[in-house]
Order: C-alpha cells, then sequence, then structure tokens
C-alpha cells in the first residue's frame, strides 16, 4: 500500500517536500509583504527627513547669497530685510502657481 508509511520508503521525504512548500508559501505571503512596507515606510520617512533639511538649507544659502549681493549698494540692517521680502514673495508666487494648478 503506497499509502502506509511504514511500507512506503518515500514517505518521509514526500511529506517533508509538502511542509516545506507550505512554510514557503506562508512566509511569501507574510514575511515578504511585511518587509516591503516596513522598508517603504523607513525609506519614505528618510527622504521626507532629508528633504526638510534640504529645503531648509537651500532657503538658508538663498537669504544669505541675496544678503550678500544687496550689501553692496545697501546697508546690511536693510539688505535682510529685502532680502525676506524678496525670498517670501517669491515663495507667494510659487504658492499662487501652485493653487491655480490644483483641482477643485
Amino acid at each position: 500500500m503506497p499509502g502506509n508509511p511504514l511500507t512506503d520508503p518515500n514517505w518521509a521525504n514526500e511529506v517533508t517536500d509538502q511542509i516545506t512548500s507550505l512554510v514557503g508559501k506562508v512566509r511569501d505571503t507574510t514575511t515578504n509583504k511585511a518587509i516591503v512596507a516596513v522598508r517603504a515606510v523607513v525609506f519614505g520617512l528618510l527622504g521626507v527627513i532629508l528633504g526638510v533639511v534640504l529645503i531648509t538649507l537651500v532657503l538658508i544659502l538663498l537669504f544669505r547669497l541675496i544678503q550678500a549681493i544687496l550689501s553692496n549698494w545697501i546697508d546690511w540692517d536693510t539688505a535682510v530685510y529685502v532680502s525676506y521680502f524678496i525670498v517670501g514673495g517669491l515663495l507667494t508666487l510659487g504658492g499662487a502657481f501652485l493653487m491655480t494648478k490644483r483641482h477643485s
């Protein structure tokens, strides 16, 4: 009888292969999806943090560059205020442009 484990010499190998394939399927459907989700969260947070740092540094660089250029013609204190108005105006224009592109 082939179904009898005592007389079938390949029974242990077949059962082991079935268990291995079942565990592999369960692992593929659970663990791999969880790993992908966790990686997406980690890399997403890393991207957001680096993006905020990059935007902050670019704005600081823009302020200082405008202040340095304007300080050739006007005093430093006035150059600081004028640079705030220039960068603020640029950001306001950019925000207004993006508001026209949104879907209502």
